[in-house]
């Protein structure tokens, strides 16, 4: 595919699976801020740049690195005040490295966990409430 990006793909030649490091990423967003603790993910400049032009991301401040049937996840996150940083660290790997399992079947040769600083603020969550 031309659109840049790494897949990783199982199966044979003519039944195959193909999943984007999109997905992946995007996987291990939702995981790392659904964990108590997490204030937020952040991401560098370039990030910050393109969602000022529109282009949002669910997958900010994750990236994945295909190693073979291995996955590499590094998720750079903001920690909520009040939170044992480490623990709160631990908790994310742990979800991360569940959910890809979990939804992809892929295994993670590790899930590195960036704190770059700490949340003053209560995190948005995301209501699933039928109305």
């Amino acid at each position: 595919m031309a659109d840049g990006k790494e897949y990783w793909t199982s199966g044979s030649e003519q039944d195959s699976v193909r999943i984007s490091e999109d997905v992946i990423a995007s996987i291990a967003a939702i995981a790392a801020s659904e964990t108590e603790g997490v204030g937020n993910l952040y991401s560098g400049i370039g990030t910050n740049v393109a969602e000022f032009l529109g282009k949002k991301s669910l997958a900010k401040g994750v990236k994945v690195v295909f190693h073979g049937d291995l996955v590499e996840v590094e998720v750079s996150m903001l920690a909520q005040y009040g939170y044992d940083i480490c623990e709160v660290s631990k908790k994310v790997q742990e979800a991360v490295r569940s959910s890809i399992l979990s939804m992809t079947g892929m295994r993670t040769s590790a899930v590195n966990i960036n704190v770059g600083g700490v949340s003053f603020e209560t995190p948005t969550a995301v209501s699933t409430e039928v109305q």
